[in-house]
């Protein structure tokens, strides 16, 4: 009777799933769905409730029908389980329901706050994540069903690191240009020797000097999640990490726009500086949009270097796990590093980056899974109705606001019914190609004139060349399902890891893990300002 009442929060949680799971089976869940524009993940949210669901419930029975034991199949299955079913129903929570519900409220806010606060603060299933672990684990606590499962967070977590790899690709740096490759390797690097330096000034544990250098050098929570392992940092540190990074960058959002116009910056200047010292991709966005809405070439700067800055991680994390090996008094070889002490999920991450760059996946050159296809096929046309909405814009002068290249651009694509090169040229796959992309790039500016109310477009028309745009966007299959595993995982292992982030651990490290990343962050941003303005003229990439 005992091991039965032990079992009952789990078999409460496998017959809720189940229950969910079959409602849902029943369609009466569109229509919220709908609403939370989540309705595209149904079929996910039936296989996995009744998945998991019926999983709980057959462990749970299990358990309360034998003695615990210490096989493999009781200490790596039996016992977990609760825990693992408690985290996976918090992250379908989130997943389904907290953070689809975070972005309509941010949505109906963005008038009177002029951004999407959601974004700005990138409240993601990453961050709330973390936060509903915290905030279980410091009111009613850690369940004691659930604290063995709590324990598996940092081992699926580093599986969600190893999908990371798939995501980003060294062939992307070739189109990226000379400065942007320099200038953001040479601020990453200096961030991260910046942080380790300061890091042995104040007398930081090396897990927290670690992981910090990281996130404020590299790309923020991504680089954060890829280090911490190496480093082996502590829950509360990669909090305090991301908490810094987060806040620095809401107050570079609004002081970079300004600075930048201040200073005269033209769009490609202050793009580049963006880039390179703002490090959450949703804050570069909003700081290059609110410095110049209207030509989109601000935008594509900032996200070049935001880019670039990425696809330094794989070096940086190296460059950690040499450095962590030599200051915690390993000696340094070959066989140390690599085979003995350096974690294997990154050689997983490694191994799977250098497939990616191989277009194993994807063509070379994509990032995240995405690539422009500019080929003239028919699966890529706009419909007829979008083709004559055009047609019929263009007939009464409704593009007379655009300039000539923008004109052209338009013109080409009711020509051709879709956005590609010349296709008398389609032999000449290099100029074919580099035609489409600008004419794409175009149609950009176009929706971006419209945006910020510089022309006037009608619904209708402005829909058409955004699916235009869109068609040119492909995603390739495979990187698409590697993302969708990782961010489970991510979902999975960070809701674990703060669980384990008590008042106590976070008072213990005390300030200086924000003193040292205000003192980087503000370094990075005075100096890449000024190398900006001297190096950046006005165009930098092709």
């Amino acid at each position: 009777m005992s091991r039965i009442k032990d079992q009952m929060p789990v078999l409460i949680m496998g017959t809720g799933l189940i229950i969910y799971g079959l409602i849902a089976k029943t369609g009466a869940l569109e229509g919220l769905a709908k609403a939370l524009h989540t309705h595209k993940t149904l079929d996910l949210q039936i296989t996995m409730t009744l998945v998991v669901g019926a999983i709980a419930l057959l462990g749970a029975f299990i358990n309360s029908a034998k003695e615990p034991g210490n096989s493999n199949f009781d200490t790596f299955v039996l016992q977990p389980l609760g825990g693992i079913v408690l985290i996976l129903v918090m992250a379908m929570a989130i997943r389904w329901y907290m953070e689809p519900l975070v972005k309509i409220m941010s949505k109906s806010l963005q008038p009177l706050l002029g951004f999407k606060l959601y974004k700005v603060l990138n409240l993601n299933y990453v961050v709330l994540g973390i936060l509903a672990g915290v905030v279980l684990t410091n009111t009613w606590g850690i369940p004691k069903f659930a604290a063995p499962g709590v324990k598996c967070a940092r081992f699926v977590l580093k599986m969600g690191v190893i999908m990371l790899g798939a995501r980003y690709s060294f062939a992307e740096l070739a189109k990226l240009g000379v400065y942007s490759v320099w200038l953001v390797g040479f601020f990453v690097l200096g961030t991260v020797f910046l942080v380790l330096w300061l890091g042995n000034i104040f007398k930081q544990p090396k897990s927290m000097t670690g992981v910090l250098s990281a996130g404020m050098g590299v790309c923020g929570v991504s680089a954060t999640v890829a280090v911490a392992p190496v480093v082996k940092a502590k829950s509360a540190e990669m909090a305090y990490t991301i908490g810094t990074i987060l806040s620095f960058g809401i107050i570079c959002m609004f002081v970079f726009p300004t600075i930048g116009k201040l200073a005269g910056m033209n769009p490609v200047q202050f793009g580049a500086w963006a880039g390179t010292g703002i490090l959450n991709s949703a804050q570069v966005a909003a700081a290059a949009l609110a410095f110049n809405a209207v030509d989109i070439k601000t935008l594509k700067v900032a996200e070049i270097f935001n880019i670039t800055r990425v696809l330094f991680l794989p070096i940086i994390v190296l460059v950690l796990a040499t450095w962590f090996g030599k200051e915690t008094g390993q000696k340094l070889s070959f066989k140390s590093i690599v085979i003995d002490k350096f974690p294997v999920f990154i050689l997983g991450f490694l191994l799977l980056f250098a497939m990616s760059s191989m277009g194993l996946f994807s063509p070379p050159s994509h990032y995240k899974g995405k690539y422009i296809d500019v080929s003239y096929n028919d699966r890529t046309q706009v419909t007829s109705e979008e083709w004559e909405t055009l047609n019929n814009a263009m007939s009464k002068n409704a593009f007379s606001g655009l300039s000539t290249e923008q004109l052209e651009a338009v013109t080409n694509l009711i020509e051709q019914r879709q956005i590609a090169g010349n296709y008398d040229d389609r032999a000449n796959k290099k100029e074919f190609d580099h035609v489409g992309r600008s004419r794409m790039t175009q149609l950009e500016g176009v929706l971006a004139a419209a945006k910020a109310n510089q022309i006037k477009l009608s619904g209708e028309v402005k829909s058409a060349i955004k699916h235009a745009v869109k068609q040119v966007h492909k995603k390739s299959k495979t990187v698409v399902t590697l993302t969708n595993c990782m961010i489970w995982f991510f979902a999975f292992g960070l809701i674990g890891l703060g669980m384990q982030i008590t008042k106590k651990s976070i008072t213990q490290a005390g300030g200086w893990p924000i003193v040292m990343g205000v003192i980087s962050g503000i370094t990075k941003a005075t100096l890449s300002f000024f190398v900006v303005l001297w190096l950046v003229k006005d165009v930098v990439l092709n």
